[in-house]
């Protein structure tokens, strides 16, 4: 018996293969592990003795995959909150700086986040310009997350306690999750954050079908290939697997982004409530997380929908071929590939908020009001094929004009995300309706400051350094 990549899995009836491997795998992989309040730790090793040695005790404060599901479930039939989450990732140059071979093979983890190849593909700004911890090499990530800045402060101040003086802490990001008045998480322009993953695990699409608005028009089932990658360097590569880790702090520029809203409702002539669709259309939900196209203005139950496609919004009358959510999830309608190819892109998004901010997210304040700097997303994502996955996202969907792909329509760039040149993009004036009007390019609001490609390796692998 082997592990079934083919499939979701059911973790609840796992046995064999299949249970060994959800005991070696690290957590937050499978299923987001609560991270509220994260520490993620950038380090350098200058001894690979030392370095192992460290590695080895971390793995003592760690816990699998699967203990992270009987955790959630204990505490959803009324039992004591989980204990903090550890994960541990590594760059390709901190496996040779470990001295280990046999590593996972992916070429874009092996050029890097940071390699001239790897920012001319994405667009990416110079690596001066990146904060300092971030210009020279990292070997490693330490993320420590818990409900509570309590625990996890403790936490990772005990980790910081095993550190050995030959490794450097090179940067450490805090990062603080944000909510809006419902509970659901958002990032700081205020939207909605999160809603529509890929879900691996059989008792997560059942929970999306039963408890949600369901899953008959969008199905978010994905295959365990699409995020596990066999560990190579682990005892047992049959049951040992990780997976590939992107991280990137990008830097969000609320003021710009905010005045970007209300410079196109104007353009577009919008009064009253109906200002609010002219940031939906930048990122195709409102901030509540109403889909744009499925209607002209907020108000979604809760949980947020993400039961939908653009199948009655060929033409994009409603929400704009170019609105960030469109770009980065066709949902069967980017005109380059059947649904079944565009779902192979999708990855595990685990991001979280960093920043603090004496605004209220959702409040109705000028955009003079709004922070211009210190606030943003720790983008987080695991893929099982970077180049696939992550890089395709960004570079074939976010940063190119031309997509979707639509006879006679220059799309322009993800207004969030994008980068690139900028150019004017259209919009429909009337939800639905047929008149539009081209719009001034949207500024770029979100600067990257720095990140890397990790491969979070099995417990297996960790234990035997």
């Amino acid at each position: 018996m082997s592990v079934d990549l083919s499939t979701t899995l059911s973790w609840t009836t796992a046995t064999g293969d299949a249970a060994t491997m959800l005991g070696e795998l690290q957590p937050n992989i499978l299923k987001a592990h609560v991270r509220d309040h994260l520490s993620a730790l950038f380090l350098s090793f200058g001894d690979a003795a030392e370095a192992r040695a460290f590695l080895v005790s971390v793995t003592g404060k760690m816990k699998s995959a699967k203990a992270h599901l009987d955790e959630v479930g204990a505490f959803k039939a009324g039992d004591a909150a989980g204990t903090p989450y550890v994960g541990v990732g590594l760059t390709a140059a901190g496996y040779h700086a470990l001295g280990v071979e046999n590593f996972p093979q992916d070429e874009a983890f092996l050029r890097g986040m940071t390699a001239p190849d790897t920012r001319r593909k994405l667009n990416d700004p110079p690596r001066s310009t990146f904060d300092p911890g971030y210009r020279g090499e990292i070997h490693a990530v330490v993320l420590v997350g818990d409900a509570t800045d309590k625990a996890m402060a403790a936490r990772r101040n005990e980790l910081l306690g095993l550190l050995p003086d030959s490794a450097t802490v090179l940067a450490e990001e805090t990062g603080l999750g944000r909510v809006n008045a419902r509970g659901e998480g958002i990032e700081h322009f205020g939207y909605v954050d999160g809603r529509s993953q890929p879900l691996f695990l059989t008792e997560d699409v059942d929970a999306e079908k039963n408890n949600t608005d369901g899953i008959n028009v969008w199905n978010p089932a994905a295959p365990l290939e699409q995020v596990l990658v066999p560990d190579t360097a682990a005892p047992d590569p049959g049951v040992h697997f990780g997976s590939y880790f992107v991280f990137r702090k990008l830097e969000q520029n609320v003021r710009r982004f905010k005045q970007a809203e209300a410079d196109l409702a104007d353009t577009l002539g919008l009064t009253g409530e109906d200002r609010e669709r002219a940031g939906a259309m930048l990122i195709g939900r409102f901030e509540d997380g109403t889909p744009l196209t499925t209607q002209r203005e907020d108000g979604a139950e809760s949980p947020v929908s993400n039961n939908f496609t653009y199948d009655s919004d060929r033409a994009a009358l409603k929400c704009p071929f170019q609105a960030h959510i469109r770009k980065t999830n066709p949902r069967g309608s980017g005109g380059a590939e059947d649904p079944a190819g565009e779902r192979r892109h999708l990855m595990a998004r685990r991001g979280v908020t960093y920043g603090e901010r004496p605004d209220d997210p959702n409040a109705e304040v000028p955009p003079a009001a709004r922070p211009s700097g210190g606030v943003g997303l720790l983008f987080m994502a695991f893929n099982s094929r970077l180049g696939n996955q992550f890089e395709f996202t960004q570079a074939v969907w976010a940063d190119n004009p031309g997509f979707p792909i639509v006879d006679g329509v220059t799309p322009g760039l993800d207004p969030v995300i994008g980068q690139g040149e900028r150019g004017s993009s259209d919009y429909t004036v009337d939800w639905g309706g047929s008149a539009q009007r081209t719009a001034g390019p949207v500024p770029q609001s979100v600067t990257l400051r720095g990140g890397e490609y990790f491969f979070m390796p099995s417990l297996a692998f960790l234990r035997a350094l």
